[in-house]
């Protein structure tokens, strides 16, 4: 079992609650705008992190982090890009690449909305765990934790910054 602490949109500014939050996680992936490789630095140094950059990210997190991610967790295939959409309004790019590489879980960020709905058409959970930054219209900063286990994406808590 893998526990996963998701995370987006922090525009340089990281919440010093999160590591609390996801101390029981084993990786914690980022969806994108970071805002600066110190944010990805302190987080890289409490847990193994994975991540895409975002738009408004310049080359200290582009030269490290790519554009889009596919990955195995258990076995679980996961597609993260910062840019996406939701179903079935994914952007055409997001849309050509879900068909592509066939995820069972998309991670998207951007929108600072906090999503999780499944996709019947394309058998993938979508996931995009809101903004945990201050930077946006949102007036809820969120995150998300869950497990996956084998084939098994479960244990999913929505977590609220503000309160």
């Amino acid at each position: 079992m893998t526990r996963i602490g998701l995370i987006s949109d922090t525009h340089n500014y990281l919440d010093p609650s999160v590591f609390e939050h996801f101390k029981n996680c084993d990786e914690i992936w980022h969806a994108g705008d970071f805002g600066s490789s110190v944010i990805a630095d302190d987080l890289k140094s409490f847990k193994p992190l994975r991540g895409v950059y975002g738009n408004i990210d310049g080359y200290d997190i582009k030269s490290v982090f790519p554009e889009q991610l596919i990955f195995m967790c258990e076995e679980v295939k996961v597609m993260m890009r910062h840019i996406g959409g939701y179903p079935p309004k994914y952007n055409p790019e997001t849309k050509k690449e879900i068909l592509i590489h066939k995820p069972q879980l998309f991670i998207s960020g951007h929108s600072h909305i906090l999503k999780v709905m499944y996709d019947d058409k394309l058998h993938c959970l979508h996931m995009n765990p809101g903004a945990a930054g201050k930077q946006g219209w949102h007036k809820v900063r969120t995150l998300i934790r869950f497990a996956i286990g084998e084939k098994d994406i479960k244990d999913c808590e929505v977590i609220e910054l503000n309160k």
